[in-house]
């Protein structure tokens, strides 16, 4: 479902912005309309325009919008970024940045962008794992979910779904979806769990939650969405076919670590980039947001990562000012908004 937009207009090698913001997901083109706002010029360099959205099919948890198609809630955060003129450059992966002796950043991109940056905001979010089995990457967005929270409430009224995983993301989602769906088949590839004893607990108390463990998911079959899955128990090699309206795959997230800390940005144990309240890292002038720190993990969430996102701009903006870098020139006021 991914935005298949052009590539924007080639960026001079050496252009200089107050601010570079890697990735296109919620949180970096929430930082984009707010740097904008600040009157800071703005580059938001992305593999792909619209991040974790790309995985799911609608949204309905967004504040004031009620019920969108994820591919509409995408182009809204672009349109709504431009309106503020911020540029979006993409396809291209960002692949390091140095320190140059004056406190500014050299940004180096894949497809050979090299732009000068005052100040960075890292947004490139954290990859979902998957299972990597047939059927999972053609039924993306069509019943294969990798978000409980998210799309719980799309299967209201359903007979059956799957979510597989041992955590507390697994437990939290199959007791969170056993309040909408007639059974919950919890699938897991071991008999222990990681998962809080009082997620475990609960969830056992619940009549409609089935535990098919010491299994894997082998298939996930569907025309036009998710009909049923394949299971098979890794014991005794029995195969068995589950007829199911979803498949939540919750088995945690992969963030770039070893890129993160090449980069020389302090981590948390699981890899998440460390900020404070203010979205700041551990390098002066650089900032994070979105599902590639360490803040509210096991909550991630649309509104969450734009919240981020904003912060993170307001605190670009701050540091620019005390830096004596805030100024404004006359064509990035009359380019905005307010000047039409």
């Amino acid at each position: 479902m991914a935005l298949r937009l052009r590539m924007a207009k080639k960026i001079p090698k050496g252009e200089e912005y107050d601010v570079v913001i890697i990735g296109g997901g919620p949180a970096g083109l929430s930082a984009a309309i707010y740097t904008q706002r600040f009157l800071l010029k703005s580059l938001v360099v992305a593999k792909e325009i619209g991040g974790q959205l790309n995985l799911t099919d609608a949204v309905d948890d967004y504040p004031g919008l009620g019920k969108i198609r994820a591919s509409d809630l995408v182009n809204k955060f672009k349109q709504h970024a431009e309106m503020f003129n911020a540029t979006i450059y993409h396809p291209e992966e960002v692949t390091e940045w140095t320190r140059l002796p004056d406190g500014r950043f050299k940004v180096k991109g894949k497809r050979g962008l090299e732009v000068i940056a005052k100040t960075i905001i890292m947004a490139v979010g954290s990859v979902r794992r998957k299972l990597g089995v047939p059927g999972e990457k053609e039924l993306a967005g069509r019943g294969v979910s990798y978000c409980s929270v998210c799309d719980a409430p799309f299967y209201a009224g359903k007979d059956a779904v799957v979510v597989v995983g041992g955590g507390d993301a697994a437990f939290e989602g199959a007791i969170l979806l056993s309040g909408y769906v007639k059974k919950v088949y919890l699938v897991h590839r071991r008999s222990q769990f990681r998962a809080k004893p009082f997620f475990v607990e609960v969830a056992k108390s619940k009549p409609n939650i089935e535990f098919v463990l010491d299994s894997i998911v082998t298939e996930i079959k569907g025309k036009e969405s998710v009909e049923s899955v394949v299971v098979k128990n890794k014991n005794t090699g029995e195969v068995k076919e589950l007829k199911v309206d979803g498949i939540f795959i919750e088995i945690g997230f992969e963030p770039p670590k070893e890129w993160f800390q090449k980069l020389g940005l302090e981590t948390d144990q699981t890899g998440y980039i460390k900020v404070d309240e203010w979205m700041r890292t551990n390098i002066e002038g650089v900032f994070a947001a979105g599902d590639c720190t360490s803040q509210w993990l096991g909550f991630r969430q649309v509104v969450t990562a734009a919240a981020m996102g904003a912060v993170a701009a307001y605190s670009a903006y701050n540091y620019l000012v005390e830096k004596g870098w805030y100024k404004p020139s006359e064509v990035q006021v009359k380019g905005t908004i307010f000047q039409r």
